[in-house]
């Protein structure tokens, strides 16, 4: 039970239905979408719209998503939306050329957006309106205009910068400047695409004007994009990668995404008692770091499209592996951390849930990756591109290298929580490479500590990596001098780690509670 002398926000609770997400016009249009009798699909499309107008910064139909979705409650399947690298694009190119990282604001680091193909595959199969009537709440929005919230105008002034594109800056620096609280924004040119997608659907985006559109800003800037790139992109529906934790089983989808690597760090951390109240909480904190170590060196080393890479899953999430990297874990000092290889670090993402009166429930995660993605606009469209291409490495024969229709290694990760052959908890954790820790963070201090889903939202939150462990503001002095007692390089993070929205399903008493990122502008909401 919350400790209600402590300041925080309650957990949301329902009955029929919730939705929780990172901009409070986002869950009010999924929420609007349930009321009227649409399921969780239908609402987590139209939230997801919604986030790509809203907050521009983290989302957008020029960016790529990955899906678990739960049908009355059954193990979830997993749709991955992820784009591919054009048919030109070879690692030989690009080292003839020296280069050896792909820029983030170049058309090189622009992959095929998959989003919308996953968004009208969603909608096909699972939803239950038309996509128009979907879309048509973000179109008015573009349209209309809507009032900058608080979180998003920060991000906007600290990302200026990334804006200078004379296309995007006429759009997104109105008067030369980011907009500031509650100023109006407006994009008539994404409203007009979000009809006409709603409309015409994949095709709408996939070819004709939108696509001649992007491909023609893309070209100009020297992209190797062709027509007949952006039309074999197809969403996929994949099997879900699970390991169990504390008698539930923790659901991610497979790579090409890191949700291995939170699978491999709690299969870790279940060989230490974390909810005994023995261990400090400078003592969990340290364990958690440790276990990221082992996880993201296999991360970055092997985690690649498996249609073009091998990678081993069940080697990596079997006991074998477990015990031998824990076995390296020592409570009392750090072990070295895994070389960081460059590319793109800090990132932007929304993550939004939903669950209606049936059981359905949806995970959804939705990104441009780098905040405002690479700032590319395409004029007539009003689509900002995402730069996932910059996780591709340049290194012949590496499993995550560059290739023809190749998708690059992803930071962004659903996930979903089941007991005894049930989904109990969509969850998902916003904030690029710090996904796979949150994932084990939320999850640990749910199962282990007996935190709700908002609780655990505000949990203050560490990140080892690049040689620091990161911790937000909230953790207590006493815990990081702890830490730095044990060989910690102790960084201070400057903005907020990462944030998360969880929907938790109570099956027997019929109850929804619900959770969402009090550092952004997140709001879970049910009725």
């Amino acid at each position: 039970m919350r400790d209600f002398s402590v300041p925080g926000r309650s957990a949301a609770v329902a009955a029929n239905g919730m939705v929780a997400t990172s901009a409070p016009m986002a869950t009010m249009a999924g929420l609007d979408v349930l009321r009227a009798g649409g399921n969780a699909m239908d609402a987590a499309i139209a939230a997801v719209a919604m986030q790509s107008v809203v907050e521009p910064q983290s989302t957008g139909i020029g960016g790529d998503c990955f899906v678990l979705y739960s049908k009355k409650g059954a193990p979830p399947v997993a749709l991955n939306g992820s784009g591919r690298a054009p048919k030109a694009a070879t690692v030989e190119w690009f080292t003839e050329r020296q280069i050896h990282q792909i820029n983030t604001q170049t058309a090189h680091a622009v992959t095929v957006p998959g989003a919308i193909d996953a968004w009208c595959t969603l909608n096909q199969e699972h939803g239950t309106r038309p996509l128009a009537e979907l879309l048509e709440p973000a179109a008015r929005a573009a349209e209309d205009g809507y009032r900058v919230t608080p979180r998003v105008a920060w991000d906007w002034d600290r990302n200026q910068w990334k804006l200078q594109d004379p296309n995007t800056a006429k759009v997104m620096l109105p008067g030369g400047k980011p907009p500031a609280m509650g100023d109006r924004m407006r994009n008539p040119a994404l409203a007009a695409t979000l009809r006409k997608i709603g409309r015409e659907g994949r095709e709408a985006f996939y070819s004709g004007p939108v696509l001649q559109d992007i491909l023609g800003r893309l070209k100009e800037l020297g992209g190797l994009h062709e027509e007949e790139d952006f039309a074999a992109q197809r969403a996929e529906w994949v099997e879900p990668i699970h390991a169990a934790y504390r008698d539930y089983d923790v659901y991610e989808c497979p790579p090409n995404g890191q949700g291995l690597a939170a699978l491999m760090i709690l299969r870790q951390l279940e060989g230490f008692a974390l909810g005994d109240d023995s261990l400090s909480e400078a003592d969990r904190l340290h364990l958690l770091a440790e276990a990221t170590k082992s996880a993201y060196h296999v991360r970055d080393d092997f985690i690649a499209d498996p249609a073009q890479a091998a990678v081993d899953v069940e080697g990596f999430l079997s006991d074998n592996w477990a015990e031998k990297a824990r076995r390296q874990i020592r409570l009392d000092r750090v072990l070295p951390g895994p070389e960081w290889h460059g590319g793109t670090e800090h990132t932007d993402t929304v993550y939004l849930c939903a669950v209606d009166r049936d059981g359905n429930a949806v995970s959804f995660i939705n990104s441009l990756f780098s905040s405002f993605g690479t700032g590319i606009m395409a004029p007539q469209s009003g689509v900002l591109l995402q730069n996932r291409g910059t996780s591709f490495r340049i290194i012949a024969g590496h499993p995550n290298a560059i290739a023809p229709r190749k998708r690059p290694f992803h930071t962004i990760i659903p996930g979903m929580l089941c007991k005894d052959g049930r989904s109990i908890m969509p969850f998902g954790v916003m904030g690029g490479q710090y996904q796979a820790v949150g994932h084990a963070h939320l999850v640990h201090r749910m199962l282990d500590r007996g935190l709700d889903p908002q609780q655990a939202a505000e949990a203050p939150r560490s990140f080892a990596f690049r040689g620091k462990l990161r911790v937000e503001r909230g953790v207590p002095e006493p815990v990081v001098a702890d830490l730095a007692r044990r060989g910690h390089d102790i960084d201070v993070a400057k903005v907020p780690l990462g944030g998360c929205q969880a929907i938790w399903m109570d099956h027997q008493r019929g109850v929804l509670v619900g959770g969402s990122e009090p550092r952004k502008d997140g709001l879970a909401l049910g009725y």
